[in-house]
C-alpha cells in the first residue's frame, strides 16, 4: 500500500479513537456481514462479540454469511454498502490481505481504501502439525526429515491462495525446504486427511485442529503466537524455534464502508471494547482458541497494514496463483 493511503487510514482511526459518541445511534438492526459460511471461526467469533455488543447499545445486530469466493463476495458487498453504521462486516486476514495480494484487479473491493477499521475482535494462533506415523517426534526431527527428502512430503491448507497455504509457503521459504502444497475446501478436509494419513504434514488455525491434537490423532510441533499457550505448554512458538517472522497469529476484526461517521465508528469501537472485556465473552472465545484483542482502530489498521505487506511478499516470492 502507498505510503499516502497509510496515512489516510491512520488519521481517520486516530480520530475515530478519539471521545466523539454518535447521537441516538443505532435506534434500529445493525447487520454483519460474515464473508463465510455458518459454523467456522469467522462466523462464530462474529455472533459471539456482536450478540454482546447488541446488549450494550440495545438493537440487534443481525449476522448474515455471505461466503464465496475466499471471502470475496461478502467483503465486496460490504464495501458498497451505504456508510450510515447499519451495514459492518467482519475483518479476516483473508479479506484484507490474502485475497488482495493473490488477486490484485479484479477483486470487486478495495481492502485499503473501502473499509473503515473499528478494531480487531480476536487473535487466533496457527499451527503445525503432522500425522503421529510421521518420522518425526518434534520439530527438529520434522526439519531433518524434510530437509533429507526434498519433495517427498505433502502439506494440507484451506486452500489455493488461502492464509494457511500462504503460512505454509511462507515456512517452505524460511527454512529453505521443499515440500508439496496440496488444497483443500476448507480446513475440516484437510484435518481429516492428515489425521487419515493421506497427507502427512497440516498447517491449520488452532481452532480446527484443537481437537484433534487434544485426541492424539495430530502431533503438534510449533505454533505460531507470541507465547506458548496454556492448553499446549509443551508446544514452541515458531519465534523459540527461530523462524520469528513466522510467529504471527490470524486474526478477525470489526470494519464499516469508508466515510462512515467518525462519532457513529467511537460508538462501534467502545461497544466492541466493552463487549471484549466481558467474562462470558472472553471465556466462550477462549474455549475457541481464539483470544479477545479490542485495540484501537489505529491499531488495528497497523495491524491490516503488516498482513497485507506480508501476503503480497509471500505471493511474490513464490509466484502463486488464485486459480
Amino acid at each position: 500500500m502507498k505510503k499516502s493511503l497509510l496515512t489516510a487510514m491512520l488519521s481517520a482511526a486516530a480520530i475515530v479513537s478519539g471521545n466523539t459518541y454518535a447521537a441516538g445511534y443505532p435506534d434500529h438492526a445493525v447487520r454483519v456481514i460474515v464473508p463465510f459460511a455458518p459454523g467456522g471461526s469467522t462466523d462464530i467469533v462474529a455472533r459471539l462479540v456482536t450478540t454482546k455488543m447488541s446488549d450494550i447499545l440495545g438493537q440487534p445486530f443481525v449476522v448474515e454469511n455471505k461466503g464465496g469466493a475466499g471471502g470475496a463476495i461478502g467483503a465486496t458487498e460490504a464495501a458498497r454498502a451505504k456508510p450510515d453504521g447499519y451495514t459492518l462486516s467482519i475483518a479476516t486476514v483473508s479479506t484484507l490481505a490474502v485475497n488482495p495480494a493473490c488477486k490484485p484487479t479484479g477483486l470487486g473491493y478495495d481492502a485499503l481504501k473501502d473499509f473503515a477499521p473499528v478494531t480487531n475482535f480476536a487473535n487466533v494462533p496457527n499451527i503445525l502439525t503432522v500425522n503421529p506415523k510421521f518420522p518425526a517426534n518434534d520439530f527438529k526431527e520434522f526439519l531433518t526429515e524434510i530437509t533429507a527428502n526434498p519433495g517427498k512430503y505433502s502439506y494440507g491448507s484451506s486452500g489455493t491462495c488461502s492464509v494457511l497455504h500462504l503460512f505454509g509457503e511462507a515456512f517452505r521459504m524460511s527454512t529453505k525446504t521443499d515440500i508439496v502444497h496440496v488444497p483443500y475446501r476448507g480446513s475440516g478436509p484437510a484435518v481429516a486427511d492428515a489425521v487419515g494419513g493421506q497427507i502427512g504434514i497440516l498447517f491449520d488455525n488452532l481452532p480446527s485442529s484443537f481437537p484433534q491434537v487434544a485426541a492424539n490423532n495430530l502431533r503438534p510441533l510449533a505454533i505460531s503466537w507470541p507465547e506458548r499457550i496454556d492448553s499446549l505448554k509443551d508446544v514452541p512458538t515458531f519465534a523459540e524455534l527461530g523462524y520469528p517472522e513466522l510467529n504471527q497469529p490470524v486474526w478477525y476484526g470489526l470494519l464499516a464502508p469508508a466515510g462512515t461517521p467518525d462519532d457513529i465508528l467511537a460508538t462501534l469501537h467502545k461497544a466492541a471494547a466493552e463487549a471484549l472485556k466481558d467474562p462470558a465473552v472472553v471465556t466462550a472465545l477462549e474455549k475457541q482458541g481464539a483470544f479477545p484483542s479490542g485495540n484501537s482502530p489505529a491499531e488495528f489498521a497497523k495491524e491490516i497494514q503488516q498482513q497485507y505487506d506480508w501476503a503480497k511478499e509471500v505471493v511474490e516470492k513464490g509466484n502463486i496463483e488464485l486459480q
